[in-house]
Formats: C-alpha cells, structure tokens, sequence
C-alpha cells in the first residue's frame, strides 16, 4: 500500500465505523420506542393529576402510573383508585391552547405516543371505584355513610371533607349498578363532579368498563409524596356480593 492510499484508508474505515454507529443506535432508538408503546398500550402508563377532585389522595400535578394489564385478568376491586375516558358530558369544553411550535407538538406528540409524556390527561378523569356491576349504592344511612349491597363503608380515614361535615356525600342516590359498568366518587367529595353529578346524563353517571384505562397503583411524582396508592381495602372487606 502506497503512503497516500493509507490516511485514505483510515479516513473510510473511520467513516463505516460512524455508520455503523449511527445505525445501531437508530435501531435501539426504533426498538425502545416500540416498547414503549407497547407498555405505554398494554402494561402500564403515565398520568398527571389535572384537578383537586381525589384530595388529600392525589394532588393537582402529580403524576401516576396506571396498571393497564393487570385488571384484564383480575378485574376491579372495591376502592381502586381508576383512570377512565370521559363517559360523555363529564368534563367541561378544553379552552383552546396557545399554538405550539411545530417541532415542541410533534415531539410531545411523540413523546405521549410512547408513553414517556402524558398530554392527554385532561380528556381523562380520576377517581375511586364505589360500585362494581350489580351492586346496590345508597347514600346516605342514618350516620352519614354510604351502603354498598346493605353494607355500610366508613370511609373517614381517606375523605377530603370540610370540617365539621361527617357525611359521605352532600347528594343522595340510590342506584345498581349496570353489568360492564362502574359508580365511581372523588375522595374531596365536595369539589369532585363524579357520577353522583351526571345522573341525568344518558349513561346516568355510571363509567363503562371500555372506557375505563387501569388501575393507579403508584404516585411517582413529586418524590417526597413517592409510593403506592392505597386501595383502602380494610374499609371495603365488609361489603357482601351483590343479591341475584
């Protein structure tokens, strides 16, 4: 080899080693993005709690981690803690937002795509599962509480209530629940538009089960508040099945 062929030489291994890199890393990029789709669409997800409805439980801003999977194989329980679609009617009209530059939207659309952002948490709602398909929920017995199925809940120990105020909910009802359809309630009672509010809607306050993303199971925002979401089951162990 002559001495001028070999800098050229160097220079285009050099130059394939570059390429190789720039390959291999687009197909880690590509790779993680794909999985993290599919955990975005299948296993578990990110939200931001956008309102003061789930009070002293989850605070405006935090940020959660919806269990998408394991409900499909379990289903849901007394006093988890679920993340739905607006059932029609729930949440007001969203203001229009200010423009974004073209490339902050598409790389936040992106972003919530994979599920490393969570933009759509305003078109979601958060709140606690009450009644299950087929129970009967009443409010209010003598005391203050509600009855699920005859059973009365004390739900003391989590409730967001304005001093002095001992009863569950300021609104009464009594329903059953539909088959493939939830009764879900805020913990800050009085500042939470749940399905006690849309009653007159066509689906009468009740979540059906489609819109309904997963389970919240861990608070991982801010760090000081970090840990998992209590499904409050001591207060829930009395309820009984419901009557056929």
């Amino acid at each position: 080899m002559t001495t001028e062929a070999a800098p050229a030489a160097a220079t285009s291994k050099r130059r394939r080693g570059v390429l190789v890199f720039l390959r291999d890393l687009l197909v880690i990029i590509v790779i993680a993005a794909l999985v993290s789709f599919v955990v975005k669409s299948f296993v578990v997800r990110s939200f931001y709690i956008p309102s003061g409805s789930m009070e002293r439980t989850l605070l405006i801003n935090d940020r959660i981690l919806v269990d998408e999977l394991t409900p499909r194989w379990t289903g849901y329980d007394h006093g988890d803690v679920v993340v739905f679609k607006d059932p029609g009617g729930w949440l007001p009209p969203m203001p229009a937002e200010p423009p974004q530059p073209p490339l902050i939207k598409a790389i936040d659309g992106v972003l919530t795509f994979i599920g490393l952002s969570a933009s759509d948490s305003q078109d979601h709602l958060v709140k606690r599962l009450i009644g299950l398909p087929g129970d009967h929920v009443v409010c209010c017995n003598a005391v203050g509480q509600i009855t699920i199925n005859g059973a009365p809940i004390d739900e003391s120990s989590y409730l967001n209530l304005p001093t002095g105020d001992k009863s569950a909910s300021d609104t009464p009802f009594d329903v059953t629940v539909p088959e493939d359809s939830l009764w879900v309630m805020g913990d800050n009672r009085t500042r939470s538009q749940d399905s006690r509010a849309h009653q007159e809607l066509p689906g009468g306050g009740f979540v059906p089960l489609d819109n309904v993303v997963g389970r919240a199971f861990l608070l991982t925002w801010p760090l000081d508040r970090f840990g998992l979401i209590d499904t409050q089951d001591d207060v829930y162990a009395g309820v009984p099945e419901p009557k056929k």
